[in-house]
């Protein structure tokens, strides 16, 4: 069970179906899943007619939706400043420098092939390339962060399209895979065992001996 806006939902046969991962709903069981809800869904009546049928009850009104281990002062003042950035169309995407942005990457990209074409692989054409391409690169994993948040189009299917583009094409690695562990990321920050960022302890590297010791 989870809760949304007050409301209770059992997820115990849904969250395997999860269009955003199983994962992400199990790490919200048993708490109050509101902020990661807003923060993850574009389009909130799209989603609702999913959540109906799920629903099992409400909170009682002496209920606190906030667990004891957060700090509720806090969680209000998050939320009263997201309204406030909305309201001010700060979340508002500026298309044009995005499609500015993917011109110039594959400028970039076809300046880099082209140097090689013309002047071949000799060390010089082939540092200058490799600095092209780096740059393309860097500037492509951005762009392709941007599109796999839904931050550049209304219409999330263009940008699942369009990060499939970036990511599958032009930097060469799943674009399925990148959304799935960065929505794990964004809705568990730092939480040991829930963020995939950090879940490689001890297998990769420690960080120090409090990093190693699970709380």
């Amino acid at each position: 069970w989870l809760v949304i806006h007050r409301k209770v939902y059992d997820i115990s046969h849904f969250y395997r179906r999860h269009p955003g991962g199983a994962r992400l709903l199990v790490s919200h069981a048993g708490q109050d899943a509101t902020d990661a809800f807003v923060e993850f869904h574009v389009d909130k009546v799209l989603v609702s007619k999913y959540l109906k049928p799920l629903q099992i009850g409400e909170l009682a009104p002496d209920q606190p939706s906030v667990e004891p281990t957060k700090n509720e002062m806090l969680v209000k003042d998050f939320r009263e400043l997201r309204t406030t950035v909305e309201r001010m169309g700060l979340l508002e995407p500026n298309q044009l420098f995005f499609f500015l942005l993917l011109a110039h990457i594959l400028l970039l990209d076809t300046a880099a092939w082209l140097i090689l074409f013309c002047f071949g692989t000799s060390l010089l054409p082939f540092v200058f390339s490799l600095l092209l391409l780096t740059i393309s690169q860097v500037q492509a994993s951005w762009l392709q962060h941007d599109l796999g948040h839904l931050s550049v189009f209304r219409k999330t299917k263009w940008n699942h399209l369009l990060h499939k583009f970036v990511m599958c094409h032009l930097i060469g690695a799943s674009a399925k895979w990148w959304t799935l562990l960065h929505s794990q990321h964004h809705a568990k920050p730092n939480c040991f065992h829930k963020d995939p960022d950090i879940d490689m302890h001890p297998f990769l590297f420690t960080l120090g001996k409090k990093f190693s010791v699970e709380v």
